[in-house]
């Protein structure tokens, strides 16, 4: 997979949210939430329109480039906030976290800044340069939606479910507006076209001959998704209350932050049980019989979606701000962190197995295809 060069324009007016938010944290009148909300529509509506004068050709050729444009200006700005609530910047925007979304503060909002103001960003800026350039950016633009869309699915839901249901403010209707984009651009992404492979008819077909015991890295990668059905499943059940001693002995000297009332860790779990599980099903199938073409992609999907999943869920499990009660425990700490790791390790070694070596997934050549070759 080829990287595209980063797009030097758009990392030059994303940098530009540090002095703004500087400014807008010295404007008294943002005290008021419904001031934040307004002022930071039109931030948003004035940089659309710098965007739009300044890069009119890549977005008419491509409208995702607008977006990955202002996702890249508020990707700065989630890791500012999250570099400020760990106390290494300040005076940039205690105005936002405190009246326009508090839960930002929460450990788990705090890590979801840190994944979007750093591996969001640079994706940004990879698919906004390949949009300039001309070139495909279809399996990062993947990779990222699962991510994107992960992050928006736990997020929202905790915000409204957990303990600060009751500070919800008008900055929380904009956030509900980034729901409508991964399926947009989701759509738009799986619209293009796939990179050619070097894959011969003779090599899809000798490699869909084998058997799953003769592809041994597909055995193992079929046993870990096993093994991490099991786990998901497990943690779905915890964080439903199973009374099993097993899930109460969890939940209470190894992972009590799925207890924590903010109820990000709960609608992780549930969206892994109702979501991944179904996925580890079928990735199962798709590596044990040939031509499932939809895996590639969806691989990526996922390994986007448990990258950011698991980032953020180990993240605020050990953080200073969860308290002390529900972060894990010391003695258990390198057995959590281990099981997480490797959940999170395992779909991005899925994708990286059939974007390698995709000759499996492809569709089987028709036989004329293969008997006039043989007569060639």
């Amino acid at each position: 997979m080829d990287i595209p060069p980063l797009a030097g324009k758009i990392a030059a007016l994303s940098l530009g949210a540090l002095p703004v938010s500087y400014v807008l944290n010295l404007v008294s009148a943002l005290s008021h939430p419904l001031w934040v909300a307004l002022m930071s529509a039109l931030v948003l509506g004035l940089l659309f329109v710098a965007i739009y004068v300044l890069s009119g050709g890549e977005i008419s050729y491509d409208p995702l480039y607008a977006v990955f444009a202002i996702f890249a200006f508020t990707s700065v700005v989630d890791l500012i906030i999250a570099l400020q609530e760990d106390g290494y910047v300040v005076g940039f925007m205690e105005f936002y976290t405190k009246e326009g979304e508090p839960y930002l503060r929460t450990s788990h909002g705090i890590f979801i800044c840190y994944w979007d103001g750093t591996v969001h960003y640079l994706l940004y800026l990879a698919m906004a340069g390949a949009i300039h350039k001309r070139k495909r950016y279809r399996n990062l633009g993947l990779y990222w939606l699962g991510s994107f869309a992960m992050s928006i699915l736990v997020f929202l839901p905790g915000n409204i479910l957990g303990k600060y249901s009751s500070e919800l403010r008008p900055a929380f209707f904009l956030a509900i507006l980034y729901l409508l984009v991964p399926c947009w651009a989701g759509r738009r992404v799986f619209s293009q076209s796939r990179a050619p492979t070097c894959c011969t008819p003779n090599m899809v077909q000798e490699e869909q001959r084998k058997s799953l015991l003769q592809r041994p890295a597909d055995l193992a990668l079929v046993i870990y998704l096993f093994l991490a059905a099991f786990f998901t499943l497990f943690r779905g059940l915890v964080v439903l209350d199973c009374p099993t001693d097993a899930c109460f002995v969890y939940i209470y000297q190894y992972e009590p932050y799925l207890r924590d009332p903010v109820a990000y860790p709960k609608v992780q779990m549930l969206m892994y049980m109702f979501y991944v599980l179904p996925f580890y099903g079928l990735a199962t199938y798709a590596l044990t019989f040939p031509g499932c073409s939809w895996l590639p992609d969806w691989a990526l999907v996922f390994a986007g979606a448990i990258g950011q999943a698991q980032f953020s869920h180990m993240g605020a499990s050990m953080h200073l701000r969860t308290p002390f009660t529900y972060r894990v425990p010391e003695d258990a700490w390198t057995c959590v962190f281990l099981c997480n790791l490797l959940y999170a390790l395992g779909p991005h070694l899925l994708a990286y197995r059939c974007l390698r070596w995709p000759a499996f997934f492809l569709h089987p050549p028709p036989p004329d295809a293969l008997a006039h070759k043989k007569q060639q």
